[in-house]
């Protein structure tokens, strides 16, 4: 049997729990993709191209891959998704590379966002690697990839 828990316990208890409960939550990967590619259309991205995980990755439900025309341009674009995410009251965003700005990826949940210079982006070529094999049927080879 459990022992009974004490006042001070219990109370400390309900106060964690407010404030998960008020805790804003994670907007949907919909609206996050949204605004990545609108922001990235507004910064002029080059070669845009979304792939679509959902229910084939663990990882993420959308992987986002853009060039930038230069180290500076790549770095603006960054800082632009940056700063929308965090006015849209999206938290733990995850930023690798922003020293260099040859590849910037971006974590924001269940969207991931690579943005590359475009010798860069050619030499790893995500889009190949993450692209499903060829649908029999269809012939397809990029299914799932949208450009």
């Amino acid at each position: 049997m459990m022992p009974e828990l004490n006042s001070e316990l219990k109370h400390e208890l309900e106060q964690r729990s407010a404030t998960i409960a008020q805790s804003k939550p994670m907007p949907p990967a919909e609206n996050v993709l949204k605004l990545v590619e609108a922001s990235l259309d507004d910064d002029k991205a080059e070669n845009t191209v979304v792939v679509d995980l959902a229910g084939k990755s663990a990882l993420a439900d959308h992987l986002v891959i853009a060039s930038g025309t230069s180290q500076r341009h790549v770095s603006a674009m960054a800082d632009h998704i940056q700063r929308q995410l965090k006015a849209q009251g999206f938290k733990g965003i995850a930023v690798e590379g922003m020293a260099q700005c040859d590849w910037v990826l971006i974590d924001a949940g269940d969207v991931i966002v690579h943005l590359f210079r475009p010798e860069v982006r050619e030499f790893y070529n995500l889009e190949k690697i993450w692209m499903l094999p060829t649908d029999t049927n269809t012939g397809d080879e990029t299914a799932g990839v949208t450009a």
